[in-house]
C-alpha cells in the first residue's frame, strides 16, 4: 500500500471514529438528560399538585442539552483526530528518514 492510500484510510477511520463516538455520545447525554428532567417533572408535580407536563422535559430540557453535548464532542473529537494525525505524519517521516540512515 502507498503513503498516499494509507493517509486516505486513515482520515476515514478518524472520521468514522469522530462520528461514532459523536452519535454514541450525543445518545448517551440525551438518554441521562431525558431521564433526569422526567425525574425532576414528575417530583416538581408532585409537589405543586399538578400533571406532569413530560413533553417539557423532552422538548426543553432534554433535547437541547443533547444537540449541546453533541457539538461540543464533534468539536473536541475532531481536534484530537486532526492532532493525532498530525503526529502520525510526523513520526511516520521520522520512521522513513532514520531507516534510509
Amino acid at each position: 500500500m502507498s503513503n498516499t492510500e494509507a493517509g486516505s484510510t486513515r482520515w476515514i477511520g478518524g472520521a468514522w471514529r469522530v462520528f461514532a463516538f459523536t452519535f454514541l455520545s450525543t445518545l448517551l447525554s440525551f438518554a441521562v438528560a431525558l431521564l433526569l428532567s422526567i425525574l425532576g417533572t414528575v417530583v416538581y408535580s408532585l409537589i405543586e399538585r399538578v400533571a406532569p407536563n413530560l413533553v417539557f422535559a423532552y422538548r426543553r430540557i432534554a433535547f437541547p442539552i443533547a444537540v449541546s453535548v453533541g457539538t461540543v464532542v464533534l468539536i473536541v473529537s475532531a481536534l484530537v483526530e486532526i492532532r493525532n494525525y498530525r503526529r502520525w505524519k510526523i513520526l511516520a517521516a521520522i520512521e522513513r528518514t532514520a531507516l534510509d540512515h
